[in-house]
């Protein structure tokens, strides 16, 4: 197997692309976000698209091929050095058959974002390259940790995170070494079947999501055991499950991870072996610490959970 590309750290003016290749985004949303690029050293560039809007169906933030021009120049730009997603929503999957990497090939850069970028990152693993699964730069919403954008910023600066969790009920004992893979798991359940799927043979999965009823996430996970998944990882990382509302018991509409989604999750993986850690804090959450997509990890589910890069 090839060897994994991690890009290269960055230095203090650097800039860093913020694009919008999902769903639509206003200027007050992303205005503490950028100030903290601007307080760690860097210089914050916009996508000529971060702003637009486009109605069709969804907010987009621009048509498709809006989006496309936005992506492809903050990869292949040489005067960039990282990119930011501004937020999630729905959209990235547009954007993957019109992907350009002629120059981003001789000058990689950091991809970061979460939840629909999800479709990018496994994009960019596919051909090699490793991500962040962190933060957006929106910082609206359900609020976000300060430790959240620090963590992502030690990153750049080549810092490799440790994480400890406490554990939980549902977790699975074990030890696990491997690659790390996944995202949102709506998205990872959308790719199956098409080339940007992720590879999961040998690899450690996570996974977390928001706004699911109950029998939409067990219809996925039905979907990731029947296409054989849970048969080839050695690992599983469940973060955030946040706003999972069933039809007729709402009770637990507010909690980051719902303990309902979690008792699924826990049934539809209890006849594998491998060990699964539950309540990781990242996600649509509060508390959302950066995961690096493509990197090795050693994963420890025990009286204390840890996670080493």
């Amino acid at each position: 197997m090839k060897a994994m590309i991690f890009p290269k750290s960055l230095e203090k003016g650097d800039r860093i692309a913020v694009i919008s290749p999902a769903g639509a985004v206003e200027e007050s949303q992303l205005e503490k976000g950028l100030e903290l690029i601007q307080a760690n050293g860097y210089e914050p560039v916009l996508g000529k698209h971060v702003y637009t809007k486009f109605a069709n169906g969804y907010s987009y933030a621009g048509t498709e091929e809006e989006r496309t021009k936005d992506l492809n120049w903050a990869l292949n730009d040489g005067e960039i050095s990282a990119i930011w997603a501004s937020r999630g929503g729905y959209g990235c999957q547009h954007l993957l058959e019109g992907i350009q990497l002629a120059e981003f090939l001789k000058n990689p850069k950091w991809f970061i974002g979460y939840s629909d970028n999800t479709v990018i990152q496994s994009y960019l693993l596919k051909k090699g390259f490793a991500s962040i699964h962190s933060q957006t730069v929106k910082t609206s919403g359900f609020g976000v940790s300060s430790e959240s954008y620090e963590q992502t910023f030690y990153i750049l600066k080549g810092k490799l995170p440790h994480y400890s969790v406490e554990r939980t009920q549902y977790n699975k004992p074990g030890n696990a070494e491997g690659m790390l893979v996944g995202g949102n798991l709506a998205l990872i359940y959308a790719l199956l079947g098409t080339p940007y799927s992720f590879d999961f043979e040998d690899k450690i999965l996570f996974i977390e999501d928001i706004g699911e009823k109950f029998y939409a996430l067990d219809r996925m996970l039905m979907s990731l055991e029947m296409a054989g998944v849970f048969r080839k990882i050695k690992g599983l990382i469940v973060g955030g499950m946040t706003l999972m509302e069933d039809e007729k018991d709402n009770k637990n509409y507010n909690e980051s991870f719902d303990k309902f989604a979690c008792k699924l999750i826990s049934e539809r993986i209890s006849r594998y072996d491998f060990p699964a850690v539950f309540g990781f804090p990242n996600g649509h959450i509060f508390d959302n610490r950066p995961l690096i997509i493509g990197a090795n990890i050693k994963l420890n589910s025990g009286t204390r959970c840890t996670i080493e890069f």
